[in-house]
């Protein structure tokens, strides 16, 4: 018996296919922009925009936009992949007409921009509606609260754009404040709003802070002008302002935020006495080994910050190799944050605090949604591809909330979704006038995806 050296076996190629549909398992996402209500929002939002005796919708052009987007686009031009295959996308706009809407919504920005945040929302509000018991404002209370996320990221830009600057860590391009509404630990999360910022931004500006605070509450659908505390507002130390933190205390919404330290609270940590510690808790609500919790509310001067904020420390043995800062003391990694919680065992809100973590997972999904890339000159024309990457971001987001909910796909990020589902090739047949994919059989998440699709239908149906 011989061994052989080759790897995979060689295989004739032609391009002479009929009938395949490559990515076909994006149906889940147009299935999704029917079935979410979010095609009949774009078009009657975009309206004013739609030119005389124009062949495509506005609407339609932005919806394949964020299609694009999800399956792995990162420019117009990457449109090209579902233009392929109009028996099963639609007609889509050429490169020449995506461009000149885009330009067209540019000349307008706040009234743009304002519109597709208007289809966003009442898309989001018809979703969660169909979600029910899976939605995130299901059963929301002051102790069970709806959870916004913010932080802000840096986006590079590899050329001259109009608005990029130097950034605090040495590079060029932007500095979008973000919003994320958080789906816990079962789900991913949803974009409130994506805030296009020069590269020279604060990144604590409270300003800015207010702004995405503003939008993304917009986004909560049934939410009254002040929200309660059945919102939290969670973000890193960046939103420890005065003027933000005045700001969510007149919003009388519950808030998680970063508090910094200094030499003087922590030479007030050291004082503490041990019976101020309490043990931390690790992910799975066990008591972390070595991470303790302390109140510093009564310790420390909090004149001039909002009535009934507290001040909770967690202290920490760092592990090994990691780089020390200029706050940690004695061999403790001390961390601090402020919320206005008055009920829960210490450990339980700083555990609540620090899964602000999963806005970082976010802000990567993002990135790989287009984020990443800035592909137009001008500042408003970034501005509404930013609102075009919010928008995909939702997209997907309400797919896996509608499709495969109660699956582990549920939680699957970008990547993921696109190399096992959305990648599922197809031939496409037609019988008795009507047109049929047949998904690759031997793909391993066929079964998944058509799950999916029949759950898509069944809302369908019942509407």
């Amino acid at each position: 018996m011989s061994n052989s050296t080759v790897f995979y076996p060689y295989i004739q190629a032609t391009g002479d296919g009929e009938n395949l549909v490559s990515h076909a398992g994006t149906v889940l996402l147009t299935r999704t922009v029917e079935v979410a209500g979010l095609a009949a929002e774009l078009s009657a939002a975009l309206a004013p925009w739609r030119k005389p005796f124009a062949t495509h919708d506005p609407g339609k052009i932005v919806a394949d936009l964020a299609v694009a987007l999800v399956a792995g686009g990162d420019c117009l031009a990457d449109m090209s992949t579902i233009r392929e295959r109009p028996d099963t996308f639609g007609h889509v706009a050429s490169d020449p007409t995506v461009s000149r809407l885009i330009s067209s919504l540019a000349q307008s920005p706040v009234q743009a921009l304002s519109a597709i945040a208007a289809a966003r929302a009442a898309t989001r509000a018809h979703v969660w509606s169909l979600a029910g018991a899976t939605a995130p404002n299901h059963d929301i209370s002051a102790k069970k609260p709806l959870v916004i996320d913010l932080d802000a990221t840096l986006v590079t830009a590899h050329s001259d754009k109009q608005s990029a600057a130097g950034n605090y860590k040495g590079g060029y391009g932007f500095h979008p404040m973000t919003a994320f509404i958080d789906h816990g630990s079962g789900g991913t999360g949803e974009a409130g709003t994506i805030l296009l910022r020069p590269g020279n931004a604060g990144s604590n500006t409270a300003a800015d802070h207010i702004s995405a605070t503003r939008a993304a509450l917009a986004q909560i659908p049934d939410l009254p002008t002040r929200p309660g505390r059945k919102v939290l507002i969670r973000t890193d130390s960046a939103g420890a302002s005065h003027d933000f933190l005045e700001y969510l205390h007149t919003q009388r919404v519950s808030y998680s935020v970063g508090f910094g330290l200094d030499a003087r609270l922590g030479e007030i940590i050291d004082r503490l006495p041990t019976q101020a510690w309490t043990p931390a808790y690790n992910s799975d609500r066990e008591p972390r080994e070595g991470a303790d919790v302390a109140e510093l509310t009564g310790v420390i001067d909090l004149t001039g910050w909002p009535a009934g904020m507290r001040v909770i420390v967690r202290r920490e043995k760092p592990h090994p190799g990691a780089q020390l800062r200029i706050t940690d003391r004695n061999g403790w990694r001390l961390t601090a944050f402020a919320t206005n919680t008055t009920s829960g065992q210490l450990a339980d809100l700083e555990l609540r605090h620090r899964r602000r973590a999963r806005c970082e997972d976010r802000i990567r999904q993002s990135k790989d949604c287009g984020l990443l890339n800035l592909p137009l000159f001008s500042f408003a024309q970034n501005q509404v591809w930013t609102a075009i990457v919010a928008l995909a971001f939702d997209l997907n987001a309400w797919m896996q909330m509608l499709a495969l909910t109660s699956t582990n796909a549920r939680t699957w990020e970008l990547k993921t979704l696109r190399l096992r589902l959305f990648a599922i090739a197809a031939r496409l047949a037609r019988h008795a006038r009507r047109r049929r994919l047949r998904f690759d059989t031997q793909a391993k998440y066929t079964g998944l995806l058509i799950a999916g699709l029949d759950r898509l239908d069944a809302f369908t149906n019942t509407s």
